[in-house]
């Protein structure tokens, strides 16, 4: 079954950049839900389908107006929630309901909804593209120099921004540069996962891996490792059973959750129960 799947070139090229996509979406993402910013995923992913039925409806190139769309408002959203009151579950709400709904209307007034957008709103297993893999392998040579050469300081910001700040840390390029790198992440996997199911890869890893590890080296690297097989996984049971690919990533994904909740539970308890005997 792998060598019929592997003869096929949208099918490898879907893994190979999916694969990629769900490795960055998954270190970015242990981040960003530590910091409460989860659903940040979910709000550039509307932002990235407005801007995608601009560019459908004028025929301009979607990536080339998607990515730095997204990358301002991941930028502007940033600095709205740090020097404002709007908190920041309350941005990106306003934020991805007037994308979505712009998105919307610029597409029922042109072009309706034609397979390119849909694929975009839902995903689609043939939309990556060859340059969608190259994007996605240079995306992911970039996160994984982040995290090697930049792990303190990553740590260091997510956990505690004023200590980062004393210990001369610049604070606002760190948070600058994970938005911008998440922004690029959700305009590669919309591709894939759709605009509906893309903040998956975002959370379900990194709260997974939260639910057997404590320390954040553990929980990056167990976050990292349950993506990519999440994602290889539900890629394999979609070609079987002929589902849609992002769907079944986001069922996998969340039967691994379960798994390791069940898990952590009956460890907690086990240890507890040796506790009561000593």
């Amino acid at each position: 079954m792998i060598q019929e799947m592997l003869s096929y070139p949208f099918l490898v090229r879907a893994l190979l950049g999916g694969v990629l996509v769900s490795l960055c979406a998954a270190l970015l993402g242990v981040s960003l839900v530590l910091k409460r910013y989860s659903m940040i995923g979910d709000g550039l992913s509307h932002v990235s389908f407005g801007a995608l039925s601009i560019a459908v409806a004028v025929g301009w190139q979607p990536l080339a107006l998607s990515i730095p769309v997204v990358t301002v408002a991941a930028f502007l959203l940033l600095r709205l929630t740090e020097n404002s009151r709007i908190k920041s579950d309350a941005a990106i709400a306003m934020i991805s309901a007037s994308s979505l709904a712009a998105g919307i209307v610029v597409t029922s007034l042109t072009t309706g909804m034609t397979t390119d957008v849909s694929s975009y709103m839902f995903g689609s297993i043939l939309a990556m593209s060859r340059q969608d893999v190259l994007l996605s392998i240079l995306l992911s040579g970039v996160v994984l120099s982040l995290f090697v050469f930049c792990y303190n300081k990553i740590f260091a910001v997510t956990f505690d921004e004023n200590f980062a700040k004393a210990t001369g840390v610049r604070v606002g390029f760190y948070n600058t540069l994970i938005a911008v790198l998440t922004a690029v992440t959700i305009v590669l996997g919309m591709r894939m996962m759709g605009a509906m199911l893309i903040s998956s890869l975002v959370i379900f890893p990194a709260l997974t891996a939260m639910r057997i590890f404590k320390s954040f080296c553990g929980v990056v690297i167990c976050s990292g490792i349950l993506s990519v097989l999440c994602f290889c996984t539900g890629i394999v049971l979609s070609y079987q059973l002929s589902t849609p690919a992002g769907a079944s990533v986001v069922m996998v994904n969340l039967g691994v959750y379960l798994l390791f909740t069940l898990a952590s539970r009956l460890g907690v308890r086990q240890y507890k129960g040796k506790d009561m005997e000593v």
